[in-house]
């Protein structure tokens, strides 16, 4: 008899350990289906930066910016500033070239960017403008670029630039 409930609690033992190792998923009782697993995102290989050096890419956003700055696309509307899509020192650029610049230039976390929506300035809750450059591939001395303005889906545009390197710096030759 002894050995009869040893055995069975061995066997007990046994069933127990086995339980613990089985699936952890819940438990669903009935018609339910388990839900899919979660897929990891496709990885998209996001577009590398223009063959520019190092320093020709700020100068270039610097100089199509400037041209964008002189067209006055926020006449039309009440827009509180104006934010522009660059990294902190072509921002400090331009604001250094256009000191008293109205609406003011700002960097662009500081606006609040709503899809489909005109832009807000997030210091006063008014509408903005965002500007932004995408330089592409250089050509010689030669790059095209295409700088961008945005205020809504009702103000909106861009133009394409070719820009020549002119000893250090790079100039606008042409605009279209």
């Amino acid at each position: 008899m002894k050995t009869a409930i040893s055995l069975g609690f061995v066997l007990l033992s046994a069933c127990l350990v086995t339980g613990c190792f089985s699936d952890k998923d819940d438990i669903r009782f009935g018609d339910d289906r388990r839900p899919e697993p979660a897929r990891p995102a496709p990885v998209v290989a996001l577009p590398q930066n223009s063959g520019l050096e190092k320093d020709d890419l700020p100068k270039v956003e610097v100089a199509v910016y400037g041209y964008l700055l002189q067209r006055h696309f926020w006449d039309a509307g009440d827009y509180s500033a104006i934010f522009l899509q660059a990294e902190d020192p072509e921002v400090e650029a331009v604001r250094r070239a256009f000191p008293y610049h109205n609406p003011p230039v700002k960097a662009i976390y500081r606006a609040e960017l709503r899809p489909g929506r005109t832009p807000l300035d997030r210091d006063t809750g008014k509408p903005a403008m965002v500007l932004s450059v995408d330089a592409l591939e250089p050509e010689g001395d030669t790059v095209s670029a295409i700088g961008r303005w945005y205020g809504g889906d009702a103000v909106t545009g861009f133009y394409t630039f070719e820009l020549k390197r002119s000893g250090v710096d790079w100039v606008i030759e042409s605009v279209k």
